[in-house]
């Protein structure tokens, strides 16, 4: 038996040895290109680098000019406000727009469509097409106040206190259709019998959808958490065609703090450090799903 085995190993590595090949230079460029280059930001943030990257050591100097900066704080203050509320609204009203198109509804294409198109759109003229909407002068104040509210106020974007739910009501309107596609996908891959079970034993449509459907449907809400809080992660152009991180730093977010230091304020140590928090973040984002897609599957194999 040991003999077979040794003898069937050299089979296995010769098993779809065209498809190996052919994909060397793609585990080249993972590992060269995206793992290198983050392990080069990683080691020059513990520099001094201005313009150029240079190998002038200063230790974690960088990071505590980072996280003593006001600017920086209010970034990620405004990006766990943003992450939080974007992840709830999007969740809840994509599968609450999924369930509904699930009714089999007339023009269900039509609709379909019409919710995914902001998708295909880009950020840039989504926060453009957003900042007339919510400009006071001719946007959705103007059209209230002509109604006959004189009264009426809503200029989020030029209201420090509340400038980043402007920017979360644009990419709510880009990114819900992506979810609602995504838990659709979902739903229509339930079993048609359960619904017709929970109909002959009485139980309400609510409580399927709570205690039956939802929990099936894990590995669709992991899918979608992931790709939102990746998104989450690295907001930057929706901020700049709305804000331009304005007004002053109230909208800020850490992927435009990393912008305008590395290119900008031509400061790469301080850059550097900043996107080592933001690889951090994604990091406590991936290794959680990674062990709930992989290590707890085994455990509970």
């Amino acid at each position: 038996m040991t003999g077979q085995a040794k003898a069937g190993r050299p089979n296995q590595l010769l098993r779809n040895l065209n498809s190996k090949i052919a994909s060397i230079p793609m585990i080249l460029t993972a590992v060269v290109i995206f793992l290198g280059g983050t392990l080069w930001t990683v080691f020059y943030s513990f520099t001094n680098s201005k313009l150029l990257p240079r190998m002038s050591f200063v230790g974690f100097d960088q990071y505590n000019r980072l996280w003593a900066a006001p600017r920086w704080i209010v970034s990620i203050e405004n990006l766990a406000v943003y992450g939080v509320l974007s992840l709830i609204f999007s969740l809840v009203i994509g599968f609450t727009l999924a369930a509904l198109m699930d009714q089999k509804i007339r023009f269900e294409n039509a609709f379909r469509t019409i919710f995914l198109y902001p998708f295909a759109l880009s950020f840039i003229v989504t926060g453009l097409v957003w900042q007339w909407v919510l400009n006071p002068e001719f946007g959705v104040q103007s059209v209230v106040r002509s109604l006959g509210w004189t009264s009426f106020t809503f200029d989020p974007l030029y209201t420090p206190s509340i400038v980043i739910y402007g920017v979360l009501i644009a990419a709510l309107w880009q990114g819900t259709g992506l979810v609602m596609c995504l838990m659709l996908a979902g739903l229509r891959g339930i079993d048609e019998d359960i619904w017709k079970a929970s109909r002959v034993d009485g139980i309400p449509m609510w409580k399927t959808y709570l205690f039956i459907v939802i929990p099936m449907m894990r590995p669709v809400f992991i899918t979608t958490l992931v790709i939102i809080a990746s998104g989450i992660v690295k907001v930057y152009d929706l901020v700049v065609a709305q804000t331009s991180g304005g007004p002053g730093i109230a909208s800020e977010v850490p992927a435009k703090y990393v912008y305008d230091y590395m290119f900008q304020a031509q400061n790469l140590g301080q850059g550097f450090a900043a996107s080592t928090m933001m690889l951090l973040t994604v990091a406590i984002i991936i290794v959680p799903w990674a062990y709930l897609e992989f290590g707890g599957g085994r455990k509970r194999a």
